[in-house]
């Protein structure tokens, strides 16, 4: 399959959203980290803790993820552009490897934090 020069640069402007999107749920998250409260010693505080550690793993690798992706696509855009396309083949193709790790963790993320939000949800009795 030939790919062009242009198939890589297709992937700027998706990419750059997606770490975009990463960088706000980082940063929202820190907020949350930041203005956290143990007011009360309870189960219900140990997992939030736990959820909160976990998430922030995740947006971690998945900006990781995601960055690798990005420079690995513009390494494949210079080879096809030293006219060593298979090299930016195999490289791009390995950038779109690390964009779907990093979407299958944003998932993984998604999933950890509606379960924080259960947690806080539970400590509420439905009327």
């Amino acid at each position: 399959m030939e790919i062009t020069l242009t198939t890589p640069a297709m992937l700027f402007p998706a990419v750059s959203l997606l770490l975009l999107a990463y960088t706000n749920r980082f940063v929202a998250l820190a907020s949350i980290i930041r203005n956290f409260e143990e007011s009360e010693k309870d189960e219900s505080v140990n997992q939030q803790i736990s959820n909160l550690r976990k998430r922030i793993q995740y947006i971690k690798k998945m900006q990781e993820s995601g960055v690798g992706s990005f420079f690995f696509c513009v390494v494949s855009m210079l080879a096809m552009y030293l006219e060593y396309q298979q090299i930016g083949n195999w490289v791009f193709g390995f950038s779109l490897v690390l964009l779907l790790y990093s979407l299958w963790l944003s998932v993984k993320e998604i999933r950890i934090s509606v379960e924080a939000l259960d947690v806080h949800l539970a400590k509420y009795k439905e009327k």
